[in-house]
């Protein structure tokens, strides 16, 4: 069965970094597009970032353009996601996830196929 395993969250300062990572298992990894959701306490889950199968194509929410990088390596059944310049409104948990397309609505959870199981991200002021 498909296992998304997320790592690399924890606890930083605002303006610091962090890099998450997803390793995606059961399935073709190079064939699904891939992103990532977050969800505050109390609030809606929101998407954040997607990419292409290859890679040649990414989206992101407008909160995090600039600032955070999504990636893949699928040499490695992984994708990152690069957070820089982090803000204490970043914080919560933030969810791989592998998606039937990559597209401009990726916020959209129909888009969505499975879930891993959330790392936590702090930003403190």
């Amino acid at each position: 069965q498909v296992q998304l395993v997320e790592s690399g969250g924890g606890s930083v300062q605002a303006g610091g970094s962090l890099r998450l990572s997803c390793l995606g298992s059961g399935y073709t990894f190079s064939r699904a597009c891939m992103g990532w959701f977050r969800q505050a306490p109390g609030k809606p889950r929101e998407g954040v970032a997607c990419i292409s199968e290859g890679g040649g194509y990414t989206y992101y929410a407008d909160s995090v353009k600039g600032r955070f990088t999504i990636s893949r390596d699928n040499n490695k059944n992984t994708v990152y996601l690069q957070m820089n310049s982090l803000k204490p409104e970043d914080t919560a948990m933030y969810y791989c996830a592998q998606f039937t397309l990559c597209t401009g609505d990726f916020g959209d959870f129909r888009w969505v196929s499975n879930w891993g199981q959330g790392t936590q991200v702090s930003v403190s002021s």
